[in-house]
Protein backbone atom coordinates (compact mmCIF):
# COMPACT_ATOMS: atom_id res chain seq x y z
CA UNK A 1 0.00 0.00 0.00
CA UNK A 2 1.02 3.51 -1.50
CA UNK A 3 1.69 5.64 1.90
CA UNK A 4 1.05 9.82 1.45
CA UNK A 5 4.66 11.33 0.05
CA UNK A 6 5.69 14.09 2.57
CA UNK A 7 5.92 17.60 1.42
CA UNK A 8 7.96 20.84 2.84
CA UNK A 9 7.71 20.54 6.73
CA UNK A 10 4.02 21.45 7.65
CA UNK A 11 2.26 20.12 4.47
CA UNK A 12 1.14 16.57 3.76
CA UNK A 13 0.14 15.94 -0.08
CA UNK A 14 -2.51 13.89 -0.50
CA UNK A 15 -3.15 11.81 -3.40
CA UNK A 16 -5.76 9.00 -4.76
CA UNK A 17 -4.44 5.81 -3.67
CA UNK A 18 -3.25 3.74 -6.52
CA UNK A 19 -1.45 6.66 -8.28
CA UNK A 20 2.33 6.29 -8.25
CA UNK A 21 3.91 8.35 -5.70
CA UNK A 22 7.41 9.66 -7.91
CA UNK A 23 4.86 12.20 -9.56
CA UNK A 24 4.14 13.51 -6.07
CA UNK A 25 7.97 13.69 -5.15
CA UNK A 26 8.91 15.22 -8.25
CA UNK A 27 6.41 18.06 -7.88
CA UNK A 28 6.46 18.49 -3.97
CA UNK A 29 10.18 17.34 -3.06
CA UNK A 30 10.92 16.73 0.58
CA UNK A 31 13.69 18.50 2.23
CA UNK A 32 17.23 16.25 1.33
CA UNK A 33 19.20 15.15 4.25
CA UNK A 34 22.56 16.30 4.33
CA UNK A 35 25.34 14.60 3.44
CA UNK A 36 23.95 14.06 -0.68
CA UNK A 37 26.08 11.72 -2.61
CA UNK A 38 25.01 12.62 -6.50
CA UNK A 39 24.01 9.36 -8.08
CA UNK A 40 22.49 8.34 -11.04
CA UNK A 41 19.16 8.98 -10.23
CA UNK A 42 19.91 12.26 -8.91
CA UNK A 43 21.68 14.08 -12.23
CA UNK A 44 19.48 14.86 -15.41
CA UNK A 45 21.51 16.07 -18.58
CA UNK A 46 20.02 17.89 -21.99
CA UNK A 47 22.03 19.60 -24.60
CA UNK A 48 22.68 22.76 -24.59
CA UNK A 49 21.73 25.69 -27.39
CA UNK A 50 25.39 25.29 -28.61
CA UNK A 51 24.35 21.09 -28.36
CA UNK A 52 21.51 21.50 -30.99
CA UNK A 53 23.67 24.06 -33.17
CA UNK A 54 26.20 21.41 -33.32
CA UNK A 55 23.44 18.71 -34.13
CA UNK A 56 22.60 20.96 -36.59
CA UNK A 57 25.41 20.95 -38.25
CA UNK A 58 25.87 17.37 -38.40
CA UNK A 59 22.94 16.96 -40.07
CA UNK A 60 23.98 19.07 -42.78
CA UNK A 61 26.98 17.27 -42.97
CA UNK A 62 25.64 14.44 -43.26
CA UNK A 63 23.18 15.53 -45.95
CA UNK A 64 26.00 16.96 -48.10
CA UNK A 65 28.18 13.94 -47.98
CA UNK A 66 25.18 11.54 -48.93
CA UNK A 67 24.41 14.30 -51.96
CA UNK A 68 28.11 14.54 -53.05
CA UNK A 69 29.51 10.68 -52.11
CA UNK A 70 32.31 12.54 -49.96
CA UNK A 71 33.50 9.77 -48.16
CA UNK A 72 35.93 12.44 -45.94
CA UNK A 73 32.46 13.87 -45.30
CA UNK A 74 31.72 10.95 -44.01
CA UNK A 75 34.46 10.28 -41.87
CA UNK A 76 34.60 14.23 -40.30
CA UNK A 77 31.03 13.66 -39.71
CA UNK A 78 31.03 10.57 -37.95
CA UNK A 79 34.14 11.59 -36.05
CA UNK A 80 32.55 14.83 -34.78
CA UNK A 81 29.16 12.79 -33.37
CA UNK A 82 31.09 10.52 -31.95
CA UNK A 83 33.13 12.90 -30.02
CA UNK A 84 29.45 15.02 -28.89
CA UNK A 85 28.87 11.27 -27.63
CA UNK A 86 31.54 11.14 -25.85
CA UNK A 87 31.17 14.31 -23.91
CA UNK A 88 27.47 13.04 -22.92
CA UNK A 89 29.75 10.31 -20.15
CA UNK A 90 31.89 13.16 -19.00
CA UNK A 91 29.53 15.58 -18.21
CA UNK A 92 27.55 13.15 -16.40
CA UNK A 93 30.91 11.91 -14.50
CA UNK A 94 31.31 15.81 -13.68
CA UNK A 95 28.85 15.41 -11.35
CA UNK A 96 28.69 12.01 -10.41
CA UNK A 97 29.49 10.66 -7.05
CA UNK A 98 29.82 14.44 -5.40
CA UNK A 99 29.19 14.73 -1.82
CA UNK A 100 27.18 18.06 -1.27
CA UNK A 101 26.61 19.02 2.52
CA UNK A 102 25.43 22.01 3.94
CA UNK A 103 27.73 24.57 5.05
CA UNK A 104 27.45 27.71 7.44
CA UNK A 105 25.25 30.69 6.96
CA UNK A 106 25.88 33.93 9.12
CA UNK A 107 22.81 35.91 10.61
CA UNK A 108 22.01 39.11 8.39
CA UNK A 109 19.35 41.87 9.14
CA UNK A 110 15.99 42.41 8.05
CA UNK A 111 16.60 44.13 4.11
CA UNK A 112 19.61 42.59 3.39
CA UNK A 113 20.88 39.58 1.48
CA UNK A 114 21.57 36.24 3.23
CA UNK A 115 24.05 34.26 1.82
CA UNK A 116 23.42 30.28 1.94
CA UNK A 117 26.84 27.99 1.72
CA UNK A 118 27.16 24.39 -0.19
CA UNK A 119 30.26 22.52 0.51
CA UNK A 120 31.26 19.80 -2.28
CA UNK A 121 33.24 16.95 -1.62
CA UNK A 122 35.36 15.09 -4.82
CA UNK A 123 36.21 11.76 -3.76
CA UNK A 124 37.43 10.59 -6.91
CA UNK A 125 41.22 10.48 -8.54
CA UNK A 126 39.44 12.67 -11.40
CA UNK A 127 39.17 17.02 -10.73
CA UNK A 128 35.74 18.12 -11.32
CA UNK A 129 35.89 21.28 -13.13
CA UNK A 130 33.36 23.90 -13.70
CA UNK A 131 30.33 23.29 -11.47
CA UNK A 132 28.03 25.57 -11.39
CA UNK A 133 25.00 26.72 -8.42
CA UNK A 134 22.01 27.74 -10.28
CA UNK A 135 19.24 29.68 -8.28
CA UNK A 136 16.41 30.22 -10.58
CA UNK A 137 17.59 30.97 -13.94
CA UNK A 138 20.77 32.36 -12.93
CA UNK A 139 24.23 30.39 -12.64
CA UNK A 140 26.10 32.33 -9.42
CA UNK A 141 29.53 30.84 -8.24
CA UNK A 142 31.60 28.65 -9.86
CA UNK A 143 34.00 25.84 -8.80
CA UNK A 144 36.89 23.55 -9.60
CA UNK A 145 38.02 20.60 -7.77
CA UNK A 146 41.34 18.88 -7.83
CA UNK A 147 40.91 15.03 -6.96
CA UNK A 148 39.89 14.43 -3.50
CA UNK A 149 39.67 17.81 -2.70
CA UNK A 150 36.75 20.33 -1.04
CA UNK A 151 35.31 23.47 -2.05
CA UNK A 152 32.49 25.85 -1.32
CA UNK A 153 29.44 27.60 -3.11
CA UNK A 154 27.79 30.90 -2.32
CA UNK A 155 24.36 31.96 -3.13
CA UNK A 156 22.04 35.04 -1.75
CA UNK A 157 18.79 35.37 -0.82
CA UNK A 158 16.82 38.22 0.24
CA UNK A 159 16.02 38.86 3.65
CA UNK A 160 13.12 41.46 4.22
CA UNK A 161 11.60 40.33 7.45
CA UNK A 162 13.01 39.04 10.54
CA UNK A 163 13.05 35.50 11.97
CA UNK A 164 14.34 32.40 10.61
CA UNK A 165 14.68 32.24 7.07
CA UNK A 166 14.57 29.25 4.56
CA UNK A 167 16.52 29.32 1.58
CA UNK A 168 14.94 27.88 -1.42
CA UNK A 169 16.26 24.84 -3.74
CA UNK A 170 19.00 24.85 -6.04
CA UNK A 171 20.61 23.33 -8.53
CA UNK A 172 24.10 22.31 -9.36
CA UNK A 173 25.23 22.46 -12.44
CA UNK A 174 27.47 21.63 -15.08
CA UNK A 175 28.56 21.45 -19.67
CA UNK A 176 32.08 20.51 -19.19
CA UNK A 177 33.96 19.54 -21.45
CA UNK A 178 32.78 21.31 -24.58
CA UNK A 179 29.50 22.99 -23.59
CA UNK A 180 27.06 20.52 -25.79
CA UNK A 181 25.56 19.26 -22.79
CA UNK A 182 24.36 20.74 -19.44
CA UNK A 183 23.82 18.20 -16.66
CA UNK A 184 22.55 19.03 -13.31
CA UNK A 185 20.71 18.06 -10.02
CA UNK A 186 18.34 19.73 -8.46
CA UNK A 187 18.62 19.78 -4.39
CA UNK A 188 17.43 21.22 -0.96
CA UNK A 189 19.18 20.77 1.74
CA UNK A 190 16.77 22.12 4.16
CA UNK A 191 19.25 25.62 4.89
CA UNK A 192 18.09 28.15 7.37
CA UNK A 193 19.27 31.29 8.25
CA UNK A 194 18.42 33.94 11.36
CA UNK A 195 17.45 37.28 10.05
CA UNK A 196 17.65 39.86 12.91
CA UNK A 197 15.25 42.81 13.18
CA UNK A 198 16.29 45.73 11.03
CA UNK A 199 17.94 48.44 13.41
CA UNK A 200 16.03 51.44 13.87
CA UNK A 201 18.27 55.34 12.77
CA UNK A 202 20.38 55.71 15.55
CA UNK A 203 18.86 58.89 17.08
CA UNK A 204 17.11 57.75 20.12
CA UNK A 205 19.76 57.22 23.07
CA UNK A 206 20.25 54.31 24.99
CA UNK A 207 17.87 54.29 27.86
CA UNK A 208 18.89 55.69 31.22
CA UNK A 209 17.51 52.35 33.23
CA UNK A 210 19.83 50.90 35.23
CA UNK A 211 20.26 46.98 36.61
CA UNK A 212 21.76 46.06 39.43
CA UNK A 213 24.96 44.22 38.13
CA UNK A 214 24.41 40.44 36.48
CA UNK A 215 21.15 40.44 37.49
CA UNK A 216 19.08 42.34 35.05
CA UNK A 217 16.55 43.89 37.97
CA UNK A 218 15.60 47.52 37.54
CA UNK A 219 17.38 49.60 39.63
CA UNK A 220 15.36 52.40 41.13
CA UNK A 221 15.35 55.93 41.29
CA UNK A 222 16.63 56.37 44.32
CA UNK A 223 19.81 54.30 43.75
CA UNK A 224 20.98 56.70 40.82
CA UNK A 225 21.88 60.25 41.30
CA UNK A 226 20.09 62.78 39.10
CA UNK A 227 22.29 64.75 36.64
CA UNK A 228 19.68 67.02 34.98
CA UNK A 229 17.25 67.58 32.01
CA UNK A 230 18.01 66.69 28.51
CA UNK A 231 15.33 66.38 25.58
CA UNK A 232 12.62 63.77 25.47
CA UNK A 233 12.72 61.53 22.34
CA UNK A 234 9.30 60.18 20.45
CA UNK A 235 9.18 56.92 21.62
CA UNK A 236 11.01 57.17 25.04
CA UNK A 237 8.48 55.76 28.20
CA UNK A 238 6.28 58.65 29.62
CA UNK A 239 7.64 57.35 33.22
CA UNK A 240 10.62 59.47 32.47
CA UNK A 241 9.56 62.56 31.14
CA UNK A 242 10.05 65.80 33.37
CA UNK A 243 6.19 66.63 34.26
CA UNK A 244 6.64 69.53 36.49
CA UNK A 245 8.85 70.94 33.72
CA UNK A 246 6.44 70.69 31.28
CA UNK A 247 3.77 72.41 33.46
CA UNK A 248 6.45 75.04 33.62
CA UNK A 249 6.16 75.43 30.09
CA UNK A 250 9.42 74.65 29.61
CA UNK A 251 8.40 71.75 26.67
CA UNK A 252 8.93 67.99 26.56
CA UNK A 253 12.23 67.02 28.96
CA UNK A 254 12.96 63.77 30.25
CA UNK A 255 14.77 62.96 33.85
CA UNK A 256 18.95 61.84 32.77
CA UNK A 257 20.22 60.27 35.88
CA UNK A 258 23.58 59.19 36.46
CA UNK A 259 24.67 55.93 37.81
CA UNK A 260 27.32 54.04 39.25
CA UNK A 261 30.38 52.90 36.64
CA UNK A 262 29.20 49.50 37.50
CA UNK A 263 25.48 50.35 36.55
CA UNK A 264 23.83 47.52 33.85
CA UNK A 265 21.59 48.97 31.28
CA UNK A 266 18.17 47.28 30.76
CA UNK A 267 17.19 47.13 27.85
CA UNK A 268 12.98 47.05 28.73
CA UNK A 269 10.53 45.91 25.96
CA UNK A 270 8.02 48.11 28.46
CA UNK A 271 10.19 51.50 28.17
CA UNK A 272 9.20 52.30 24.75
CA UNK A 273 5.85 53.07 23.71
CA UNK A 274 5.35 52.80 20.03
CA UNK A 275 1.99 50.84 19.52
CA UNK A 276 3.86 48.81 16.32
CA UNK A 277 5.67 45.65 17.89
CA UNK A 278 7.99 45.79 14.55
CA UNK A 279 9.17 49.48 15.62
CA UNK A 280 10.06 48.58 19.91
CA UNK A 281 11.99 45.29 17.86
CA UNK A 282 14.01 47.79 15.60
CA UNK A 283 14.45 50.45 18.48
CA UNK A 284 15.84 46.93 20.96
CA UNK A 285 18.12 46.23 18.06
CA UNK A 286 19.53 49.63 17.65
CA UNK A 287 20.20 49.70 21.62
CA UNK A 288 21.81 46.35 21.65
CA UNK A 289 24.41 47.19 18.97
CA UNK A 290 25.07 51.16 20.61
CA UNK A 291 25.24 48.99 24.05
CA UNK A 292 27.77 46.25 22.21
CA UNK A 293 29.93 49.41 20.97
CA UNK A 294 30.11 50.91 23.72
CA UNK A 295 31.16 48.44 25.51
CA UNK A 296 28.75 48.62 28.11
CA UNK A 297 27.05 45.28 29.92
CA UNK A 298 23.03 44.98 28.88
CA UNK A 299 20.61 43.26 29.79
CA UNK A 300 17.37 42.52 27.77
CA UNK A 301 13.79 42.19 29.04
CA UNK A 302 10.70 41.28 26.30
CA UNK A 303 7.31 39.98 27.67
CA UNK A 304 8.19 36.28 28.58
CA UNK A 305 11.92 36.88 27.63
CA UNK A 306 14.84 37.56 30.15
CA UNK A 307 18.08 38.03 29.51
CA UNK A 308 20.45 38.69 32.47
CA UNK A 309 23.20 41.78 31.90
CA UNK A 310 26.84 40.98 30.07
CA UNK A 311 28.36 41.96 26.78
CA UNK A 312 30.48 41.00 24.30
CA UNK A 313 29.80 38.81 20.91
CA UNK A 314 27.99 35.74 22.48
CA UNK A 315 25.58 38.24 24.95
CA UNK A 316 24.91 40.34 21.66
CA UNK A 317 24.27 37.62 19.33
CA UNK A 318 21.97 35.80 22.27
CA UNK A 319 20.02 39.32 22.61
CA UNK A 320 19.56 39.50 19.04
CA UNK A 321 18.55 35.96 18.35
CA UNK A 322 15.60 37.10 21.21
CA UNK A 323 14.65 40.09 18.85
CA UNK A 324 14.55 38.06 15.63
CA UNK A 325 11.99 35.35 17.00
CA UNK A 326 9.88 37.19 19.23
CA UNK A 327 6.61 36.80 18.77
CA UNK A 328 4.73 39.29 20.33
Amino acid sequence: MLRPALSRPGRLLKHPAGKDSFLARLLHPSPDTAPVTLTQRRIFILPTRAGLGFALLLLLMLLGSINYGNSMGFVLTFLLASLAVVSILHTWRNLARLIVSAGSSEAVFAGQDARFRVCLDNADDYARLAIGLRTGKAVGEVVNLAPHASGCLAFAVPAPVRGRLRAPGFSLVTSFPLGLFRAWSPLDLDLHCLVYPHPAPASLPLPETAAHPGDGRPRGEGHEDFAGLRSWHPGESLRQVAWKAVAREQGMLAKQFMGGSQADTLLDWDALSDPNPESRLSRLARWVLDAESAGRRYGLRLPGVSIAADRGQAHCHRCLEALALYRP
